[in-house]
């Protein structure tokens, strides 16, 4: 018993070091799966702190919680219903954020392939408004921004990012459930095929 004990915490820790080796260095071949970014967040939630009571955490396959969240111009919209009917890439990010930033033209870019009946995208700023609008003056977006304060109970954190890891994006159904999740940046040309198993007749990896 003694020496399971000892190898399931050799493991753990390898697991952690692997975890920590990839925020530090970044996100190499194998974390770019759906089987290594399921790892990934089994590996995070474990090092994560328990949510604040009463505060409900997103599942794969169940719907989303509620949120609702301020706008840039003062306004406020329901996630997810505001945009029900079709797919929903969330993208959470902060101005300060190397890499959230440099993903963002590429999310812009296919934010504008996808036409009227393609997957929605949206992006949380867990920063501060001034700042916020300040960024998007020198790199300005179409999709929508929404707003929310960085914590324990922040929107990255109901949407299954518990340990707050940034950038961090999820993919909603049409119908409000949680399909896909993607810690750390999206490599060029990679967000179509990640977000095409929110359309009809496509499949999870």
């Amino acid at each position: 018993m003694r020496t399971r004990t000892v190898l399931l915490v050799a493991f753990g820790a390898g697991l952690l070091g692997v975890a920590t080796g990839l925020l530090v260095h970044g996100p190499g071949p194998l974390w770019r799966t759906e089987p290594g970014q399921r790892a990934l967040q089994a590996v995070l939630d474990a090092q994560a702190p328990e949510p604040p009571a009463g505060v409900r955490v997103a599942r794969r396959g169940e719907p989303v919680p509620a949120l609702r969240l301020p706008t840039l111009d003062g306004g406020s919209v329901a996630l997810p219903q505001a945009y029900a009917g079709r797919p929903l890439l969330i993208n959470v990010w902060a101005s300060w954020c190397g890499p959230c930033i440099e993903e963002m033209p590429a999310l812009q870019r296919f934010a504008a392939s996808q036409g009227t009946d393609g997957v929605q995208v949206v992006g949380i700023a867990l920063d501060e408004a001034a700042a916020v609008r300040a960024f998007l003056q020198r790199v300005p977006v179409s999709y929508p921004i929404l707003l929310d304060a960085p914590g324990p109970a922040d929107a990255g954190v109901r949407l299954g990012n518990r340990k707050g890891v940034l950038p961090y994006s999820v993919l909603v159904s049409a119908d409000g459930r949680l399909l896909r999740q993607r810690i750390g940046p999206f490599a060029e040309g990679e967000i179509a095929s990640w977000a095409g198993a929110g359309k009809p007749g496509e499949s999870d990896e």
